[in-house]
């Protein structure tokens, strides 16, 4: 081995997967608690060394408030807990790949990582339709992880929206309108 080269650790690698897959769960759950009430379906956890920081899911309708993002919800009751605005060495971990507002304030809060499950072609900002998390002329950078039981969380999604588009036939056909 060259001087200077770190050799890969796959011990490493997999424990960082097997604790993204633990931490993504624990989101998804959020994601359902979100489901369970009307709103859209997405869950946030931040992490720091092994320890949930905060939590949250979707409250938009509920609170009728347009922040209401489950990012925004995890990164405030964090920064409250941590007695503190930087979260430094923490990570997100996020079912849907964040908007530009939550990416700035994962920014702001100086979070190191977002782990996501599934992209966002239509609000992303994360990799879809925009890059904040490395972008040269904001003074932090975000080490991001997509994919992370994908699958699961799109389907939460389709799930939800494929439902709505049914409750909305059914009220069409007895008359009702929006």
């Amino acid at each position: 081995m060259k001087k200077g080269l770190r050799q890969p650790d796959p011990l490493g690698q997999m424990k960082q997967e097997k604790d993204d897959n633990y931490w993504m769960g624990m989101a998804i759950r959020e994601a359902n608690k979100a489901g369970a009430i009307g709103e859209v379906p997405i869950g946030a956890v931040v992490v720091r060394d092994g320890k949930v920081l905060g939590r949250g899911y979707n409250l938009r309708e509920k609170s009728l408030d347009p922040t209401s993002h489950a990012e925004m919800t995890a990164i405030r009751r964090a920064a409250k807990k941590a007695e503190n605005w930087r979260l430094l060495g923490a990570t997100l971990y996020v079912t849907l790949e964040p908007c530009a507002m939550c990416m700035g304030a994962i920014i702001l809060a100086r979070m190191e990582r977002v782990v996501f499950g599934c992209h966002d072609p239509k609000a992303g900002a994360a990799g879809s339709l925009y890059d904040l998390s490395n972008d040269a002329r904001l003074n932090h950078r975000v080490a991001l992880t997509s994919g992370v039981r994908g699958e699961e969380c799109a389907g939460l999604l389709s799930s939800f929206f494929a439902a709505l588009r049914r409750n909305k036939k059914q009220f069409l056909v007895f008359g009702f309108g929006f």
